[in-house]
């Protein structure tokens, strides 16, 4: 992809050069649709006609909407399922009224190409800086057999710093596996359903790539049961329709690698036999996870306050107290309420296991377990956790956590700084002029300009940098074990970045600018989370009444600026 570097406004005009390239080409792709159909009209329908008219109905359905013609894309969709409905029951027996009824709605989408489109998303390149993030760029495959569309996503993924590798069949990545490094990911966007023979071919295909053990996200235009069913089958970890919202792809892929880089699993451990119980810790230890054994029942709560379990291992009958009592004891504690347990025993009785699971738990392990059954069955309960807490905890546009979560989790690494005596920065951001974007380009513009803040947050701060919406248009950060010289370097690399995106809507460009508040505890380390806040508050507001886009900081004197 070296043709497609350089600097922001060349990736921009390049970009801009490709949907120009589709849209001089739009014209003769509708008038060859129609010229189809008319022969169809003339000559009668034949499956071959089909197949024709309705690949052709799928590609345009899937690029329109990406090349800025989302009114194109839903028409073209529309004809295409009622082509495919034809295609399935391989009719041939088409009146003429209904081939001219088809006919028309055909013709009519020039009138759906001339509509307007909405947002279309332009980033910058990610270049390397030494303040951004210490690791290499992922790298990705992407399949996808309209070279121009391709080039389009591979351009876009590449400006998040992602390393990507465009094919433009199945054929080649195929080739490309045995001798090649496997990706990080790989995104298929193909079409392959519509010939019997081209699927089952198509299909070994993906079975070889499945091979790879690379997590696997499908983009296509096919909203219905098989089709999904079939990415199921292969292992996909997401499904995205088409017109592609490249924002939302890549905010999956954020969420693909950061469950792949995600903290080891906390496991609680509370059983009588020590022997048994010390296997299990090892077992869990041994597949990566932090696993802890709880000997005296009566210190359940102190335990679990200190160690923070994701879930806890219980067995049912032990001397002193049972598993279902600890579990109700557990449960008193609202912050504790949703703590998965899950029992293990070797209870048989139908009637005390269904007792058990009533009173607290969640699953019930039969010993002897085995030690793959035991390390599956905990890190799924685990995932499933996690995905909950995210849910309830993260913001549903960005996937930050909310205004609460943030706060928390702020208040907690400042008592771990104070603990340690390392650094920490915590900075608030804020979108210069938002009011200004929503007013004129429209709430779904704004969205998108805020999602875009996120993932340039999530993609240039490191893992274990915590993120989340304060309110709005605002983002607070908590930068731990980092100088207050660094994070405001990071900050303004961040704010930088951010005003070389190019959004566009309807035909016009325009960019978003971002102002920062920067603050540490200083000297003493007696601040409080709320009061760090507060103190990046009132940098924020020195960075808005001094011109906006810049970052400023609250250390010693809030008028400590870094400006354009």
């Amino acid at each position: 992809m070296a043709e497609e570097d350089g600097t922001p406004q060349e990736l921009i005009d390049q970009l801009e050069r490709l949907r120009q390239d589709y849209l001089a080409r739009l014209p003769g792709e509708l008038d060859a649709l129609d010229e189809l159909v008319r022969k169809m009209v003339a000559e009668g329908v034949s499956v071959d006609h089909l197949a024709s008219l309705h690949q052709r109905l799928h590609k345009l359905a899937g690029s329109g909407g990406t090349f800025g013609l989302p009114a194109l894309s839903l028409a073209a969709r529309s004809v295409e399922q009622r082509v495919k409905r034809l295609l399935d029951a391989e009719s041939s027996g088409v009146d003429k009224a209904y081939l001219q009824a088809l006919a028309s709605d055909i013709a009519g989408l020039a009138d759906a190409a001339a509509t307007p489109g909405s947002a279309h998303f332009h980033p910058a390149p990610t270049e390397s800086v030494p303040v951004g993030p210490s690791c290499d760029a992922n790298r990705i495959w992407l399949v996808n057999e309209d070279a121009f569309q391709g080039r389009e996503l591979a351009a876009q993924l590449e400006s998040f710093g992602y390393e990507v590798r465009l094919f433009s069949s199945l054929r080649d990545a195929d080739r490309a596996v045995s001798i090649e490094k496997a990706p990080d990911l790989v995104i298929m966007d193909v079409v392959f359903e519509v010939e019997q023979e081209n699927a089952t071919e198509a299909l070994n295909r993906y079975e070889d790539l499945k091979g790879l053990s690379s997590p696997l996200l499908f983009v296509s235009s096919r909203d219905e049961f098989e089709s999904r069913i079939r990415a199921a089958k292969l292992g996909a970890q997401g499904y995205l329709l088409k017109p592609l919202d490249v924002p939302r792809l890549v905010n999956r892929m954020v969420q693909i690698f950061e469950h792949r880089n995600a903290p080891p699993e906390r496991i609680l451990i509370v059983d009588d036999d020590q022997d048994l119980a010390a296997h299990y810790r090892l077992v869990l230890m041994a597949a990566g996870m932090n696993a802890d054994v709880l000997d005296d029942p009566r210190q359940i709560m102190e335990r679990v306050a200190a160690h923070r379990p994701e879930l806890v291992l219980m067995d049912l009958h032990m001397p002193e107290y049972t598993g279902p009592e600890l579990a109700g004891l557990i449960r008193q504690h609202e912050t504790w309420d949703s703590l998965p347990i899950v029992y293990l025993s070797a209870e048989t009785d139908l009637a005390m296991r269904v007792d058990a699971m009533s009173r607290g738990a969640d699953d019930f392990l039969t010993k002897p377990v085995s030690d793959a059954q035991l390390v599956a069955a905990v890190r799924s309960r685990v995932a499933r956790s996690r995905q909950l807490d995210a849910q309830i905890a993260r913001d549903s546009l960005t996937g930050l956590l909310k205004h609460s979560a943030i706060k928390e989790a702020i208040e907690v690494e400042v008592s771990r700084a104070r603990r340690t005596g390392k650094p920490l920065t915590v900075a608030l951001l804020d979108i210069d002029h938002f009011k200004a974007v929503n007013d004129t380009y429209g709430h779904a513009t704004g969205d998108l300009v805020i999602s875009s803040v996120a993932m340039l947050l999530r993609q240039r701060l490191r893992s274990t940098d915590i993120i989340g919406r304060y309110g709005g248009e605002e983002f607070a950060i908590a930068l731990p074990d980092c100088e207050l010289e660094h994070g405001k370097m990071l900050l303004d690399d961040i704010r930088r970045r951010f005003q070389d995106i190019r959004f566009t809507h309807e035909g016009q460009a325009f960019i978003c600018t971002l102002s920062a508040g920067v603050a540490a505890p200083g000297q003493s380390g007696m601040l409080s989370g709320a009061q760090l806040l507060n103190n990046a508050d009132e940098a924020l507001y020195v960075a808005k009444r001094n011109g906006r886009n810049q970052v400023c900081v609250a250390e010693d004197d809030p008028r400590r600026s870094l400006s354009l």
